[in-house]
């Protein structure tokens, strides 16, 4: 999969069947709508090609106003939103700078400079809701009496459901948030994980007695606390663990979000490797101790639960 920041360059075009969007967790109705994406291109002999924004809109304008509680939590990085994007069989990822440049397109300019000029698209499949241009004025007629004239196929995609439930971003991030990892693996179809090469931290856990891979998370992620989980990349096999997903109070007030991950009986080095830490079960929320003594007492009664979960699920798979 070839991936763009902004547009193609003119020797790098080609003719596409596109989807837009922010396809943050690519959920059941991402997967959906990229399947019929990757099903027009094959038959159209196109590639099949996504336009997503870095970064959210939401938080584009957020942080203009000054106030980030208006952006959207992410439900993943990225990486892993490349990643699922190839899975699902798309050849090119156009991730485009949102910025006030690109915020003040209106729809005519959106459709002449992006689609036809820079992408030379030829199918388009965007949800029933979609908008676009300079204050969301484009809307899904504007785009079909565009392709009418510019010579481009429009198709929109109703809203998949999952049971009476609506399969959406915000869905997927109210399960995270409730700590529901089983609803949240019903929409995305997958179990819930984060993705990230392991960075040197202040080697604090390692002073306390319990060790930890540190990812990185450069946004404010859907979920925090201290989960169970499992670690992928390690080993042949997932290696049981306990994590911490959050801004740790206790020991850092610089507001920056870490993923710290103790893995049960594992000593390897483990620095610059990428690992994949999946999220089986919230423990508890974060919090702000007193002191050094009591952060380990809490860290200590976490690894217990973690060590019976994983006791548990051997024992009920015997």
């Amino acid at each position: 999969m070839k991936v763009f920041r902004g547009l193609p360059n003119a020797a790098a075009r080609a003719p596409c069947a596109l989807t837009i969007g922010n396809f943050d967790g690519v959920h059941l109705g991402h997967q959906a709508l990229l399947a019929r994406v990757r099903a027009a291109a094959s038959r159209l002999e196109l590639e099949a090609a996504v336009m997503t924004f870095e970064p959210h809109p939401r938080e584009f304008f957020a942080r203009k106003a000054g106030d980030l509680s208006r952006a959207p939590a992410r439900i993943a990085n990225l990486r892993d939103k490349l990643q699922s994007l190839s899975d699902n069989g798309i050849d090119r990822v156009i991730v485009e700078h949102f910025s006030d440049s690109f915020a003040a397109l209106t729809p005519q300019e959106f459709t002449e400079k992006v689609l036809v000029e820079g992408l030379h698209v030829k199918w388009l499949m965007v949800g029933d809701d979609f908008c676009y241009g300079a204050r969301r004025a484009g809307n899904v007629q504007m785009l079909l009496e565009a392709g009418q004239k510019y010579g481009f196929h429009v198709e929109t995609l109703p809203t998949v459901m999952n049971g009476s439930t609506r399969i959406s971003s915000s869905a997927v991030r109210a399960a995270l948030g409730e700590g529901d990892f089983l609803h949240a693996e019903a929409l995305l179809g997958h179990p819930y994980a984060i993705s990230g090469h392991v960075i040197h931290g202040q080697k604090l856990g390692r002073t306390l007695g319990f060790p930890t891979l540190n990812l990185r998370v450069p946004h404010r992620p859907a979920l925090s606390g201290i989960f169970i989980v499992q670690v992928h990349g390690l080993s042949e096999q997932p290696l049981p663990a306990v994590a911490s997903l959050g801004v740790r109070p206790t020991v850092d007030d610089s507001g920056r979000v870490l993923l710290e991950v103790h893995v049960f009986d594992f000593a390897q080095n483990c620095y610059g490797k990428q690992v994949r830490v999946e999220f089986l079960q919230k423990i508890r929320n974060e919090e702000k101790y007193i002191d050094l003594p009591t952060l380990t007492a809490a860290i200590d009664r976490d690894a217990a639960i973690a060590r019976d979960f994983f006791a548990k699920r051997a024992t009920d798979r015997i």
